[in-house]
């Protein structure tokens, strides 16, 4: 196993850890503000809204795949456009893991936050409008940081959900190696190939890299408890 790992091309690693933590920074600002509005205004549909975000976490990633497929394939209006004016195309590119891996990982921020900004006490933030401090600031200065613990959590549930993404991430990007083979892909192929040695030596650094994740998502929930 040893030398398994001296020998082990860590290309894949490292693009995982790019692409999870891309794509955990899209999810974090969309599912930070999707969660405020969820938990804070009245919109007309809201559950509605809210039930479309979350479709990720129970549809099946290669209808994601296919759906980013539509939206954003040559063939589609924003992939014709993209392609014909830029010369840019997210399909077979390591941006259309970050896509895949964004949508995917939505879900969990976007609960987190908003379970989170539902559990700040209203009035420390009045009490923070008495002393003339704008909406924004109170937001940054009150809300934000007494939700943190929360968002945080889970946005490295996020993080760990992007680490693993594959059906998604294989329909839009493909397992091109050096180009957009993440580790999840890694070890797929490694297993179609015989080479057990390797998706073995892959399969516990990713178990590893999972388990510290969840292992601080944990200790922050609980200490926000």
């Amino acid at each position: 196993m040893w030398q398994t790992l001296q020998t082990l091309d860590w290309a894949p690693f490292w693009l995982s850890l790019k692409v999870a933590g891309v794509a955990t920074a899209l999810a974090w600002c969309f599912g930070v503000g999707l969660g405020w509005v969820f938990a804070r205004t009245r919109l007309p549909g809201r559950g509605l809204l809210e039930a479309i975000c979350m479709l990720p976490l129970v549809l099946p990633p290669t209808v994601i795949g296919y759906a980013i497929l539509l939206a954003a394939g040559r063939r589609s209006a924003l992939g014709g456009w993209l392609h014909a004016h830029l010369d840019y195309s997210i399909i077979f590119s390591w941006h259309g893991a970050v896509v895949a891996s964004a949508i995917v990982a939505l879900p969990l921020v976007l609960k987190s936050a908003s379970a989170a900004f539902g559990q700040v006490d209203r009035q420390l933030e009045a009490a923070a409008r008495t002393l003339r401090q704008s909406s924004w600031s109170v937001f940054l200065r009150v809300t934000l940081p007494l939700a943190g613990p929360g968002i945080v959590a889970g946005t490295l549930l996020a993080f760990a959900r992007a680490m693993g993404e594959f059906g998604a991430s294989l329909m839009v990007a493909g397992s091109i190696p050096g180009k957009t083979q993440t580790l999840s892909m890694a070890i797929y192929d490694s297993v179609q190939a015989g080479e057990d040695d390797i998706a073995l030596a892959l399969v516990l650094l990713t178990s590893l890299l999972s388990v510290t994740v969840l292992g601080l998502s944990n200790w922050l929930l609980a200490r926000k408890t």
